[in-house]
């Protein structure tokens, strides 16, 4: 089984999204999907109800979620670590314990703009169209990230 962590700052907004999303578009017997988030400000608590509203309008359910922080055993549980952007990236990069963990961590809009390192806007402090904007980005880069996956069977 391939397993997959999502991360950003508060795990409310973009790495719930960025798990439900593509949770829709693998199969869940193959892929085990995980969000966490680098700042431990929500801990146990739901994604924020703009993200859960963005979801559902594409019907995905993601009240299943609560909030955690990124552990450095995160490294050994996980193949793949996509961040939504580069002070993430740096926030996990600086528990990395050796090569293979720096391996693991990806941009995940690098897999729309490979090797650009864009960044996920956070929509935290944005108005609806944000979460919008945010879904289609990661709804695109999930749809690539489950074709390599499922290509991969």
């Amino acid at each position: 089984m391939t397993r997959i962590l999502m991360v950003c700052l508060g795990n409310i907004c973009r790495s719930p999204l960025a798990e439900g999303i593509l949770k829709s578009k693998v199969d869940s017997q193959k892929v085990f999907i995980d969000s966490a988030g680098t700042g431990g400000y929500h801990i146990g608590k739901l994604p924020d109800s703009r993200s859960i509203a963005v979801a559902e309008k594409y019907n995905i359910d993601i009240t299943d979620q609560r909030c955690r922080k990124f552990q450095q055993s995160d490294f050994d549980e996980f193949d793949l670590i996509y961040v939504m952007d580069a002070f993430n990236r740096d926030d996990i990069l600086s528990l990395a314990r050796n090569e293979d963990d720096r391996a693991k961590v990806k941009m995940i809009l690098n897999e729309l703009f490979p090797n650009e390192n864009v960044d996920v806007p956070d929509p935290y402090h944005d108005t609806e169209r944000g979460f919008e904007n945010v879904y289609q980005m990661l709804d695109k880069s999930c749809a690539i990230i489950a074709n390599t996956l499922n290509d991969g069977e």
